[in-house]
């Protein structure tokens, strides 16, 4: 019996280093897979934004995350989350403090509570073509302006273009600044934008991006302001009647990280982000105004809006309503801050 046993236990243990010497021989045969080399040391970059995928900043995002796939050769690879999937309007700035995020891009608007020299860039009419906010942008003031967020825990990269924002309404065409008197109008939060519609005798509504079809479509609001590719992307101009060209404002983004993850990566690893950055920022300059005039022309074919321009003599009744913002923003920011955005704009 024991003679036995000795058999069985001596056959269980050959039968184990054979499979063993099996495997090991297997896994040292086994094609080698390209795509897994460095993967666990793979850095990754979760951008959260608010609006949908082709919108100058959904397209802008993913640009980045394709150049900066292909300058790093896939070490880092950037996760992009459109719409609010991953946190909504209001909320990404927090997150990205936090460290629960590395990237995003708010708006101007949303800048202003943190560095209120980021007020002039609301101011409407500031800006009066392309050229110029692309001279702000890439200039001396816009490379102060993103400096400032480096005292409020964030790294300030570049500035994003979207386009000129369009007023619209379902209670009338907004040609003079009384057409606006007792219409309610969603806007960002933000002081400056709330302020620009008081001076317009109208009420503001702050209301998150994603709320705004709904509210047009049941009416709870009257009207709204953005640009053509939102207005055109979340379908809009489907829920009004009337839509003036203003060109009133200028909707840009702050693209910006979380300030202890870029100090994480080495001279390198920021050098090539750095340079995936001024390539997306210099063709969604282009891009967006492409795609505002593009798209303009699909509401004006595939639907029956009533579309009107500003004559300029129409535009300075506009801009004399809004003389007030441009006295409180000289007075907290300062008249030479002031001045320099408007030297550099001309």
């Amino acid at each position: 019996m024991k003679t036995f046993i000795s058999i069985s236990t001596l056959t269980i243990t050959i039968l184990i280093i054979w499979i063993s010497s099996t495997t090991l021989q297997h896994s040292k045969n086994l094609v080698y897979d390209d795509e897994q080399e460095g993967l666990k040391d793979q850095i990754i970059i979760r951008f959260s934004h608010v609006v949908a995928e082709n919108t100058p900043k959904g397209l802008a995002a993913q640009k980045f995350a394709d150049l900066v796939q292909k300058k790093t050769n896939g070490k880092i690879k950037v996760e992009v989350y459109p719409n609010g999937i991953l946190y909504p309007d209001g909320e990404e700035i927090d997150a990205l403090i936090r460290g629960d995020i590395q990237m995003v891009a708010p708006t101007f608007t949303k800048m202003t509570e943190f560095v209120p020299e980021w007020k002039v860039l609301d101011l409407p009419f500031l800006f009066q073509n392309d050229e110029q906010v692309e001279n702000v942008f890439t200039g001396s003031i816009g490379k102060e302006l993103i400096e400032k967020l480096d005292e409020k825990h964030m790294k300030g990269m570049t500035f994003w273009s979207n386009g000129f924002k369009q007023m619209s309404s379902s209670k009338g065409p907004l040609i003079t600044p009384a057409d606006f008197k007792g219409q309610s109008f969603r806007v960002m939060p933000g002081e400056m934008i709330e302020k620009q519609f008081w001076l317009l005798h109208a009420n503001p509504v702050a209301q998150p991006f994603n709320s705004v079809y709904h509210s047009l479509e049941i009416q709870e609001l009257d009207g709204q302001e953005n640009t053509i590719s939102n207005i055109y992307s979340k379908g809009l101009y489907k829920v009004q009647d009337h839509l003036t060209l203003s060109n009133h404002g200028y909707l840009g983004y702050a693209v910006i990280m979380n300030s202890d993850f870029w100090r994480t990566l080495s001279a390198s690893e920021q050098k090539q982000i750095n340079s995936a950055l001024a390539e997306t920022s210099k063709w969604i300059q282009q891009e967006s105004r492409n795609m505002n005039d593009a798209q303009l022309e699909e509401i004006k074919n595939s639907s029956s809006i009533q579309i009107h321009t500003l004559t300029k003599e129409q535009q300075k009744l506009w801009k004399d309503a809004f003389t007030p913002l441009y006295k409180s923003v000289e007075k907290e920011i300062g008249a030479e801050f002031l001045y320099k955005i408007q030297q550099a704009s001309e």
